[in-house]
């Protein structure tokens, strides 16, 4: 084993160690604030209240965590498809893109808190609402992905190609389309953050079921350590989402792994 993977492999366990460590700390500092009785404890209940109050509601947090995982999959699986179908014809088309480019950057002002009361009444309380909302945040950042993917392509491959005869179609496939990886898997894993989120505001919204409703039921009893706990279970669900898309990443397109190590 040489020095250089050895000290490559210390600097993956520090940048793994350091954010564990500060969020102990926090932990920690949070907890002897909550102790001491600096802020009220309906206020600011300490980690510990939060913690036992999550796993004596586990059965009510897990059949309210099942609707928001459904539909932000759905609705993620949603965005990838149209995302990926949108970038392919902008790509195709410089006339498209230019007219449709900017809608897409104005749709991103739309704020989602005013935007999701709006779905709910049109498409009412159940799972459509939620998807669409999720699929309308994680479009964008996509879409942006592949496109910049796409751009990436090597001219002097796509030339070569062209002049053996490949049509468009084949140069697309061949070239633009492998091209984009990378730039998938980086839209991927800013998108899955989103997404979650995306889930919980729908329904905030209007809903019957979900992290948001619970958060909102326990927010009108007066209940801060259910509504933490929650809190706590929707950045778990991103976080295991963020790890699955890495995880694809790193066994579906090992080769980016390889060329990102010969770049340090």
């Amino acid at each position: 084993m040489s020095l250089r993977s050895v000290a490559g492999g210390g600097r993956g366990v520090g940048a793994v160690l350091a954010p564990i460590l500060a969020f102990l700390v926090l932990l920690g500092i949070w907890q002897t604030v909550a102790a001491a009785g600096l802020v009220p404890a309906d206020v600011l209940p300490a980690p510990s209240r939060v913690v036992a109050s999550g796993v004596a509601e586990r059965a009510a947090l897990l059949g309210h965590t099942l609707p928001t995982l459904t539909a932000t999959i759905a609705g993620f699986a949603l965005s990838v498809t149209v995302a990926f179908a949108t970038a392919a014809l902008l790509d195709a088309s410089t006339a498209l893109r230019s007219a449709l480019l900017p809608l897409l950057v104005v749709s991103q002002t739309l704020p989602l808190i005013a935007l999701a009361p709006l779905v709910v009444l049109w498409f009412g309380f159940g799972l459509l609402p939620k998807v669409l909302l999720v699929a309308f945040v994680t479009f964008f950042p996509m879409v942006v992905g592949f496109l910049r993917g796409f751009e990436s392509a090597d001219p002097e491959a796509e030339h070569l190609l062209r002049s053996m005869g490949a049509s468009r179609a084949r140069v697309f496939r061949m070239i633009r389309l492998p091209a984009s990886v990378q730039s998938f898997f980086s839209a991927l894993r800013i998108s899955i953050t989103y997404a979650v989120v995306g889930a919980i505001f729908a329904e905030y919204a209007g809903a019957v079921a979900g992290l948001g409703v619970y958060m909102q039921s326990a927010k009108h009893v007066f209940r801060t350590d259910l509504v933490l706990a929650a809190v706590a279970v929707s950045t778990l669900l991103t976080l295991a989402l963020y790890a699955l898309v890495v995880l694809c990443e790193r066994y579906g397109a090992p080769w980016l792994r390889i060329e990102q190590g010969r770049e340090r």
